[in-house]
């Protein structure tokens, strides 16, 4: 100590100048980690909204079409959320057992404001899908680092699965979003955030679960971390913890008893997300089908990841993270593999339904993406204390360009092939020819995808009729039977008869050959009006 009033002027100049250069190097370093989070979400806006006008003619036609029609009913018919309802069984009603309704109510509103567009499905899954990738951002910092939640966020913005999910008119973005969001939230409550964290994140992961059932599976996470507090005796927040989790569940269990109810109630009495389960095909079944790897790996390679993402995925499993010396960051880092082992599980309980309807994998994409993340940043720095290096910096650039150039351009470009296009052409041509109330029966070019339905806006049947326990997406045996199911739609009400020339069931049958005898009963009993290269329409007399 001194007495000199000089010396201690000037050293506390040293001092303040010191603190004010930490205090700029810390909104430094934090505008940079804000700047680079932008930019990753402009990446995901540039992958998300490209095409994103594209009809609903993609690999996915078949599945959003329904939550299309869905959003239809709803501004067209009645707003109750609770009776969900699509437009190819008939007049109707033709509610269904479905996932609650947010992503088609939100699409429906756009319509009442806005007048009926096709894409707009498309845009409000889109915006569920920046807030996954900024909620995983989030969730992968608290988990492990910033530089982690950049690389993670980024794999996550690229990934060729995740762009095409994200760009579907599917309730699986919301699903994801709201279940990130809900877990993030959790998190940081569970490391010291404020109170009010909880019911949001309880919120949050109730809607995302409601949006779609395997989001439960991120539930683990929260599990986990409550099971952390146990162990650490803190009772408080553990009591509170568990009220919240059982709210959550009372509510999901109760609007899926709900939705069987309604499936099971009103024709044609389907549930979806029924079928395909451990339970219902037999343990030894699945192990006789080998846990259905060879689809998980072939939809892996030539569909969702391709080698790059697959092979940063392995390194990111690999090489573990360097264990933390604090143990609630010890506890917080192993959050990503505690979501993955969960999924997993998921998968081995619901492998048939999962492979058979693959944006279910969607659930997988947030600790995937942490992982790949993570093997990438391995793969760049090399054993380097920095990420700041030309080496480091080259390294980085050249990973992004070999996932883009073979992963994500080309393996987005496959799914968003427009197969259904003939679909869509022949619902045009019946809206075209359509008098008002009419009723229309129609094959798209895939037996069972309501395609053509959907765009001759009106409503009507798929053929052969589906629904329930019944078989829609292979041909009857033989012409009698289509016939008589033909007159059956006849006495119902059905007014038009359309098929694509292209239309193949499952087992590789083209309908114009397999029901040739078909075909010639029509030009006997009902009146053709259109014959073109890719479709045939008819009216169907009355008798």
């Amino acid at each position: 100590m001194t007495d000199d009033p000089e010396l201690t002027r000037v050293e506390g100049q040293q001092c303040q100048q010191q603190t004010t250069g930490r205090d700029m190097a810390a909104r430094y370093y934090l505008s940079l980690d804000t700047a680079i989070l932008l930019g990753i979400l402009f990446i995901a806006i540039v992958f998300r909204f490209h095409k994103i006008t594209l009809p609903l003619v993609d690999g996915f036609s078949w599945r959003e079409i329904s939550t299309a029609m869905m959003a239809d009913n709803f501004q067209q018919r009645s707003w109750n959320i609770f009776f969900p309802e699509v437009s190819w069984t008939g007049p109707g009603p033709s509610y269904q057992g479905r996932e609650f309704q947010i992503v088609s109510y939100l699409t429906a509103l756009l319509y009442q404001l806005f007048g009926w567009h096709d894409w707009f499905g498309r845009a409000v899954a889109a915006f569920f899908g920046l807030v996954t990738v900024f909620s995983l951002h989030r969730l992968t910092a608290l988990c492990w680092d910033e530089m982690h939640a950049h690389a993670a966020a980024l794999a996550y913005a690229l990934m060729p699965a995740a762009i095409m999910i994200d760009s579907s008119f599917l309730p699986d973005p919301a699903m994801l979003a709201l279940v990130t969001l809900g877990v993030w939230l959790f998190v940081k409550y569970w490391a010291g955030g404020s109170r009010w964290l909880l019911p949001l994140a309880t919120l949050s992961f109730s809607l995302g679960v409601l949006s779609k059932l395997p989001g439960i599976a991120a539930g683990a996470v929260i599990f986990y971390l409550m099971v952390c507090w146990i162990l650490e005796k803190k009772r408080k927040q553990v009591s509170w913890v568990f009220l919240s989790g059982l709210s959550s569940l009372a509510v999901i269990g109760a609007y899926y008893i709900w939705a069987i109810y309604l499936g099971r109630s009103y024709p044609p009495f389907h549930v979806a997300g029924t079928g395909g389960y451990i339970w219902d095909d037999g343990f030894w079944t699945y192990v006789r089908d080998r846990f259905y790897f060879k689809s998980l790996w072939n939809t892996s390679v030539l569909w969702f990841y391709g080698y790059p993402f697959l092979v940063l995925l392995a390194v990111g499993l690999w090489i573990p993270l360097s264990r933390a010396e604090d143990p609630k960051q010890r506890s917080l880092s192993a959050i990503p593999y505690v979501w993955l082992t969960s999924a997993i599980i998921l998968y081995l309980a619901a492998a048939g339904e999962i492979t058979s309807n693959v944006w279910n994998f969607h659930i997988f994409h947030v600790p995937i993406a942490m992982f790949c993340g993570h093997g990438a940043l391995l793969l760049a720095t090399l054993g380097s204390r920095t990420v700041l290096t030309p080496a480091v910096v080259l390294r980085s650039i050249f990973i992004v360009a070999i996932a883009l150039a073979w992963s994500t351009l080309p393996l987005v470009r496959t799914m968003k092939k427009p197969i259904a296009i003939n679909g869509k052409l022949l619902g045009e041509e019946l809206a075209r020819l359509a008098q008002p109330g009419d009723l229309v029966v129609a094959i798209a070019p895939e037996v069972g995808d309501p395609v053509a339905i959907y765009y001759s806006r009106a409503r009507g049947w798929v053929f052969p009729p589906g629904g329930g326990d019944a078989e829609w997406s292979k041909f009857v045996a033989d012409d009698a039977t289509a016939i008589a199911q033909l007159e059956e739609l006849r006495a119902q009400g059905a007014d038009l008869f359309g098929v694509a020339k292209n239309a193949t069931d499952k087992e590789g049958r083209l309908f114009v050959e397999h029901h040739d005898g078909f075909v010639d009963y029509l030009d006997r009993t009902a009146t053709k009006l259109a014959d073109l290269h890719n479709l045939l329409i008819y009216r169907i007399t009355r008798p």
